[in-house]
């Protein structure tokens, strides 16, 4: 059916350029639909960008880019019995593996994601992964044709499979073969949408620790494609060893963010660098933190200095401000000063006389 599909793709065999590209897709089942979340759902991503969608609740394969619109109906018809089709099997096999967990109520989950990558140099590789409520369950491995069990009770699940060898060769066949030749038509319809070049956008920021110690951090934002280099260097020497980094990913607009950081001594920042290569940078590019320029940091003086003037006279005019609005509404007044003194019986006014002989 695959091949029935791609065939219905028509384009014009546009380039796409070199680097890492990849196609995969994400299952997620549950035991019962949740309001924000259907039972079934599929979405499949060309570079980690959504393209396509399978919703149980619509029951219709739809579009997640505009340049998979134009694709006719049928294409689209045919996905949609597709994923019918693995709803209903994945709904057996969700009821099946919560039996081997002892579970028969209940809102339980069951994720699949499978796919390939086509890397620099045209070296490609795939995986076929299913996970249970969060958790690893059974991985496909591509070289021996077999299950891997993540724990025991995924090992009831592994030789129930096992009894259905067509299972695991279907899936090979398609990550070996078709998977790729899906990657490539798709790859040709997105043309730019999906190998145009974002260079990074790379700031180092400077982060205090209490024991005297320093941490650089060097960002790269907003790049495309994923495949990227980031390296602390002090000097000519390139600190591997010392370099912390993470996990390049999806910023949610088509584009990558990372970040790698160093530990260095306080006072010693502006004797490393930050390195950076990607394919959207004609060449490598190193950057430094630097410190805040004497200009800034005397602007920075002279702002303190004006927000502090500026309370204490808003205080004061405050203060004022009270004191005015109190005398009006008190019925008591001072007497006048007399020889320098004040007389406090003078000051006080009398309680008037009662008119009863006492």
């Amino acid at each position: 059916m695959l091949m029935a599909e791609l065939a219905h793709l028509k384009v014009d065999n546009k380039p796409w350029s070199r680097g890492t590209h990849s196609l995969r897709y994400h299952y997620l089942c549950l035991s019962e639909p949740g309001p924000a979340l259907p039972q079934f759902l599929v979405i499949g991503y060309v570079n980690d960008q959504p393209f396509i969608r399978f919703d149980s609740r619509e029951g219709r394969a739809k579009p997640q880019a505009l340049w998979m619109t134009p694709i006719d109906a049928q294409y689209w018809e045919m996905e949609t019995q597709k994923h019918q089709a693995w709803a209903k099997v994945q709904q057996v096999e969700m009821w099946t593996v919560m039996g081997y967990h002892n579970q028969s109520s209940g809102t339980h989950s069951a994720q699949i994601m499978f796919g390939c990558e086509i890397q620099e140099g045209g070296i490609s590789s795939s995986f076929w992964q299913y996970g249970y409520d969060g958790q690893d369950h059974l991985t496909l491995d591509l070289e021996t044709q077999s299950w891997v069990s993540a724990n025991s009770v995924a090992w009831k699940t592994k030789r129930w499979w096992e009894r259905e060898p067509c299972y695991a060769e279907y899936n090979k066949a398609y990550l070996g073969s078709l998977c790729l030749t899906s990657l490539h038509k798709y790859l040709e319809l997105g043309g730019l949408n999906l190998t145009q070049r974002k260079p990074p956008t790379v700031q180092v920021t400077r982060h205090l620790a209490q024991d005297r110690g320093t941490t650089l951090r060097c960002w790269a934002r907003g790049f495309y494609p994923r495949d990227i280099s980031v390296s602390w260097w002090l000097g000519e020497e390139e600190l591997s060893q010392e370099t912390e980094w993470v996990e390049t990913r999806p910023s949610g607009d088509g584009t990558y963010q990372t970040w790698a950081a160093v530990r260095v001594l306080r006072g010693m920042e502006t004797q490393y660098s930050c390195q950076v290569q990607h394919s959207g940078l004609s060449q490598a590019l190193t950057v430094a933190w630097e410190l805040p320029s004497s200009s800034g940091l005397i602007t920075t003086v002279l702002f303190c200095i004006l927000a502090t003037v500026l309370l204490g006279v808003g205080s004061l005019v405050l203060v004022r401000w009270y004191q005015q609005d109190r005398n009006k509404d008190s019925d008591y007044q001072l007497a006048p000063v007399d020889n320098g003194m004040s007389s406090l019986e003078e000051a006080v006014p009398r309680a008037p006389k009662p008119d009863c002989d006492c």
